[in-house]
């Protein structure tokens, strides 16, 4: 499967800020190596910047991601943005379910499917996010948070688009936080995680990519994608610097990038 890295800016970066990092993260995309144009990249910017990070990308192997849709397709929804509008800007991908979605704004497993479901029915690929608190998993019940989350935030069987969507395992306890569940506790979750997505989604769910979150960075992404059901990562904090995320591609030379 093709490595995916996604660079979620979360609530950062104004539109200078945006378009210089798009600068410099493309010319260290051409100064990498095979490794590097071999690894799909998508960058999820704060709603502002969507539509000129979109153009910007324009030409380039980069992709665009939204960081949340609307669990519905129009209407007298305000605020919202709708997987449709998300297309019309050239949107490939839209996170969904991230933990700071479902603490912070208190959306459900059936809100996230929701989500899911519209952003299939509109052509982009759902990034269901999934993951446990700390006390999920001192309390020994990660395996079954996890798979009840999992399985109730999927978009239903028979939906377009659906055998195209990405899951992402966050551990709720190891976001931001500088913390890291090893290469070892990850790959343990991810194989569950691929069980279930086999028995939910057949063949499809074989080949469905799953992401690893939770304060990745240059010095532990090796290790991470070394592990057999671990096929990307998305990146919080360390996807705010071009340089430092550029590293994050694991196949960039220290002495390649500028200082």
């Amino acid at each position: 499967m093709r490595t995916l890295i996604v660079a979620n800016w979360k609530m950062n970066k104004n539109l200078a800020e945006a378009s210089q990092f798009i600068q410099d993260l493309l010319a260290i995309w051409k100064a990498g190596g095979p490794g590097a144009h071999s690894t799909e990249v998508v960058i999820a910017p704060p709603y502002t910047a969507l539509s000129p990070t979109g153009e910007a990308l324009t030409g380039s192997p980069l992709r665009l991601a939204a960081q949340d849709v609307s669990a519905h397709k129009e209407g007298a929804f305000t605020g919202e943005v709708s997987a449709g509008m998300l297309a019309d800007i050239g949107c490939e991908y839209g996170l969904v379910g991230h933990s700071e979605r479902r603490s912070g704004a208190f959306e459900s497993n059936a809100i996230v499917a929701q989500k899911a479901e519209q952003l299939c029915l509109n052509g982009l690929k759902p990034i269901v996010c999934v993951g446990e608190t700390l006390g999920d998993r001192e309390s020994g019940d990660t395996a079954e948070v996890v798979l009840e989350m999992l399985r109730s935030s999927l978009p239903p069987p028979g939906t377009p688009g659906r055998d195209k969507l990405v899951v992402a395992y966050e551990p709720v306890w190891a976001i931001g936080t500088g913390l890291t569940a090893s290469p070892e506790q990850a790959q343990a979750v991810h194989a569950i995680i691929r069980d279930c997505l086999e028995e939910e989604m057949g063949e499809a769910g074989k080949r469905t990519r799953i992401l690893y979150g939770g304060s990745v960075n240059p010095q532990n992404v090796k290790s991470i994608l070394s592990q057999n059901d671990i096929h990307g990562v998305l990146v919080g904090g360390a996807s705010l610097d071009a340089i430092e995320f550029g590293r994050i591609f694991g196949y960039l030379d220290s002495e390649d990038l500028p200082s």
